[in-house]
């Protein structure tokens, strides 16, 4: 948050975000990226290593939220721009989703060729109500050789009184700056100057063709679905494991023990140094070092007592199948926790579910948390493309026109075995030809299948065996 004086000082706002809420994401934003607290250097008398699974729990809920996500957005020259913009970051709304979860809240935001993603570490708030933002400063970087570019842009409505009328347009404003180090922001210098030349320092307000306040800021906001109860009053989400923090920690404990005794688990072979030698050696004679066996790492000398104590081994008995069973329960809470149904997350055993009806009864906690995601990434999908719609107008990027936005999922109750069971089971009983069967499961093109089905057809007989 090296730029948060700066923005400060030269817009002249307060952040409004708490000291707490600021605290625990960048606490939870540590676990995500493998360097917990119980990991530093004070806590390195337990040994304890990270399985850094908070981030495969946030990589599976953009995995489930994102499954074959189709957008399409019909109805005018404006939409079909819109389109082509959509169709450039298709690649990157997994990643955002998975951002979002680890940080509970991103920002998705037009950049003129494209959509950018902000984390809250990447932006502060400078006007909040009702869990809606209404003022805010980003922060965008980069690097030319050994100069530092950044850019800061604030975004907020500004309440207008013309007599009894009250008007909110909407202003975003841009300051550029050049440092030498990474780690300051520098000194302020004009966008012309920066890649940032064809920006506004100021723009005009903007609103609507009506002088009506836009529908919503020129941003998305993707939110995770649960309830901040650390700040009631912060428009931000909470990271989806925040409240399994606890046993996250405790899965790393289980499981560096469980590594730690595996480690600790080879055989060790004691054995006097008589045995070491070819039988009839002058044992008293011997030199150190002169014609002594070289010995596995496994095997230590030791001098025995007597002629029939000079033999041992060592083989530790693992507590594997117990440990694993504490880090299944251990893996139980934190899926519940989450949001996740019970035995969602399992090691050493095969899961999954047999039927599409048993997941629908089994798995209705997961099923639910995915339908919960998916309304928050099209919430902040449908705030960025109208964001970006406003920018076509601001800047003349394409026709006015309107728009409509579809949005399609993929199931994730979906079995492939299954519904390629069905579909034959429907071209036993005469309901769909088999040709489509060899077309949907076997990758065949339309004219193969029709060909195979034909050939496979038998000869009808004639009552004398001619034609």
């Amino acid at each position: 948050m090296l730029f948060k004086k700066q923005a400060e000082e030269d817009f002249n706002v307060k952040e409004v975000k708490s000291p707490e809420m600021e605290a625990l994401i960048a606490q939870c934003a540590n676990i995500y990226r493998g360097f917990p607290e119980w990991t530093n250097a004070s806590h390195d008398k337990d040994h304890v290593k990270t399985v850094n699974f908070a981030k495969s729990i946030c990589s599976e809920i953009a995995r489930l939220t994102t499954l074959a996500i189709g957008i399409q957005i019909d109805g005018s020259e404006r939409a079909d721009w819109l389109q082509a913009q959509v169709e450039k970051m298709y690649f990157q709304i997994r990643h955002w989703v998975e951002y979002g979860c680890a940080y509970g809240t991103v920002i998705i935001k037009p950049n003129g060729n494209g959509f950018d993603m902000f984390t809250p570490q990447d932006f502060i708030l400078t006007d909040c109500d009702n869990q809606n933002i209404n003022g805010i400063i980003f922060k965008d970087t980069y690097a030319d050789g050994d100069r530092y570019y950044t850019r800061l842009e604030y975004h907020r409505f500004v309440e207008t009184r013309d007599g009894d009328s009250v008007y909110y347009p909407y202003y975003i404003s841009n300051r550029a700056y050049m440092s030498h180090s990474p780690n300051a922001i520098g000194d302020k210098i004009d966008l012309k100057k920066t890649k940032w030349a064809d920006l506004m320092e100021d723009t005009p307000p903007i609103t609507k063709e009506a002088g009506e306040r836009l529908d919503g800021p020129m941003f998305g906001v993707f939110r995770t679905p649960a309830a901040n109860n650390v700040d009631i009053s912060s428009p931000l989400g909470m990271p989806v494991f925040r409240e399994a923090i606890e046993e996250l920690h405790d899965l790393d404990v289980a499981y560096s023990r469980n590594a730690g005794e595996i480690f600790d688990s080879e055989k060790i072979i004691l054995a006097d140094d008589r045995l070491m030698f070819e039988s009839g050696t002058n044992l008293k004679a011997r030199q150190a070092g002169v014609n002594n066996p070289k010995l596995p790492h496994y095997v230590k000398n030791v001098f025995g007592s007597g002629p029939n104590d000079f033999y041992q081994e060592i083989n530790p008995q693992l507590n594997t199948d117990v440990r694993l069973t504490g880090i299944n329960n251990l893996l139980s809470q934190i899926g519940y926790k989450v949001g996740f149904s019970n035995g969602y997350f399992v090691f050493n055993e095969k899961s999954g579910i047999a039927t599409a009806t048993q997941i629908e009864s089994e798995q209705q906690r997961t099923i639910q948390l995915i339908k919960d995601m998916r309304d928050k990434l099209e919430a902040c999908l449908d705030g960025a493309i109208y964001a970006e719609s406003v920018y076509a107008d601001l800047y003349g990027l394409a026709p006015v026109g309107a728009y409509e936005v579809t949005y399609d999922f993929g199931d994730i109750t979906y079995s492939y075995e299954e519904d390629k069971q069905t579909w034959w089971k429907y071209v036993v009983q005469g309901m769909v030809p088999a040709w489509m069967y060899f077309m949907k499961f076997e990758n065949m093109s339309e004219a193969d299948a029709r060909a195979m089905v034909e050939e496979a057809q038998p000869e009808t007989p004639t009552l004398f065996g001619e034609e």
